[in-house]
């Protein structure tokens, strides 16, 4: 499978009532769960104290997550593989901390089944930060990039 058709299937998975998709073709295997997020919201108690209170479950598998702490967005892998920031060894990194980003900006590769796929930021900012080291295994939706 190529990158185009997994990220069709998370589409799929994302716009259903499904909560998990395994797919088995020619010798190659694709999990794509969609994880749970619990929605909560700050309730002030009669003395002042904040009190955090569980509402609802909704089912969460975005690209890219707003952070309420500091309005930050972050750039998640649409995929299980290795991050590599720059496309060789030799070669600078696809982007750094301090770069402007826009939708169409390749901000690293995700090496998966021998296939090395170019993912692009989707949002436009500022990288603030990198949150994965170069050759580390991601998982599928975890943050790689902090964008403000």
């Amino acid at each position: 499978m190529n990158f185009k058709e997994i990220k069709e299937l998370i589409d799929i998975l994302d716009n259903s009532s499904l909560t998990e998709i395994n797919i088995e073709n020619k010798g190659s295997k694709v999990c794509l769960k969609k994880e749970k997020e619990i929605i909560t919201q700050q309730v002030t108690a009669a003395s002042g104290t904040p009190v955090v209170t569980a509402n609802s479950t909704t089912p969460q598998s975005d690209i890219a997550v707003e952070t309420p702490e500091d309005d930050a967005k972050t750039i998640n892998a649409p995929m299980v593989g290795t991050f590599y920031k720059a496309p060789s060894p030799e070669e600078s990194p696809y982007v750094k901390v301090g770069d402007k980003v826009t939708a169409e900006t390749t901000v690293c590769i995700l090496e998966a089944m021998k296939l090395f796929n170019e993912i692009q930021a989707e949002i436009t900012g500022e990288i603030v930060e990198v949150l994965v080291e170069d050759g580390q295994m991601v998982e599928y939706g975890q943050a790689l990039f902090k964008v403000k």
